[in-house]
């Protein structure tokens, strides 16, 4: 009875990978992104918003970043070890990614993170406001209002070097499917308003390990596991994101040394990230 019981258990993994991807390819993108040029003259860097619900893992997916390309655990983005109900990022605050002594060409923008609760994280207003660069780094979000043009901190007339090219949402594949409504909503409202001005969007899902067993025993199995596929394409209905600009990923959390399967996610997300980003700042104007 025991082994019909098993044998009848539907296969959690796919026999071919619903997404190509080159496991190996970890050196080539670390260089094409170490080498990277922007297209625009003006602009020194590229900025790139990173939002969304709290205990994502928006830090650490920064601090993962740093880490592919330093090649050993990097925590500048300082990261809240607790669980808390409470976003541990308080004040925006710019990220640079480092490659030995290079500085490369672009800048993630740390974010208070999102609640439900109209009155608790960060507001949509104020993500709004940071993507088109009205806010300036180290403001301290307020949870009960957002920034508004009479605030010393509002950045009236922000140039091409204020302004956010991407917005990046990041999720967490183990809980979001079961997020609060209102924090959908909030997402959605973003959505449609970057979408207004052309800002392109990109969502990194994170704890795909925690998510899925078949991934947590081989990160190589992210694209053949049913489950992971599923939640994509769920999160890509819900929020309208569609399925070419999400990614998997998985942040370093309890690792001591970097990791290849690790980096080569993190790096092919960030690859998407830098080209949309720039391909918008090609056809940029000033709001």
């Amino acid at each position: 009875m025991e082994s019909e019981k098993s044998s009848s258990s539907p296969n959690p993994e796919l026999k071919e990978p619903w997404r190509k991807f080159d496991w190996g390819q970890k050196e080539d993108l670390k260089k094409k992104l170490e080498n990277f040029c922007l297209s625009h003259d003006e602009v020194n860097d590229i900025k790139i918003l990173v939002a969304g619900p709290i205990g994502a893992g928006k830090s650490s997916f920064i601090n993962s970043l740093d880490s592919t390309f330093l090649g050993r655990i990097s925590s500048r983005a300082l990261v809240n070890s607790t669980a808390s109900d409470h976003s541990f990022t308080k004040n925006l605050k710019g990220f640079s990614i480092r490659s030995g002594e290079k500085t490369l060409p672009f800048i993630f923008k740390d974010i208070m993170g999102l609640e439900p609760d109209a009155f608790k994280g960060s507001q949509t207003e104020d993500i709004i406001s940071a993507v088109y660069g009205h806010v300036t780094d180290g403001y301290k979000f307020n949870e009960e209002e957002p920034l508004n043009f009479k605030d010393k901190q509002f950045n009236q007339n922000p140039n091409l070097s204020d302004q956010c090219f991407c917005l990046v949402y990041v999720l967490p594949a183990d809980v979001f499917q079961y997020a609060d409504n209102r924090l959908i909503d909030k997402l959605r409202i973003i959505r449609k308003r970057i979408s207004d001005k052309g800002i392109p969007q990109v969502i990194v899902m994170t704890k795909m390990d925690e998510a899925c067993p078949l991934v947590q025993k081989d990160l190589r199995k992210m694209y053949t596991s049913k489950k992971i596929k599923e939640k994509m394409e769920w999160c890509s209905a819900k929020l309208g994101v569609p399925m070419t600009n999400i990614f998997p990923v998985k942040n370093y959390h309890n690792e001591i040394d970097t990791d290849d399967n690790i980096d080569v996610l993190l790096l092919k997300a960030l690859e998407q990230i830098i080209q949309l980003a720039d391909d918008r700042l090609l056809g940029s104007y000033s709001y």
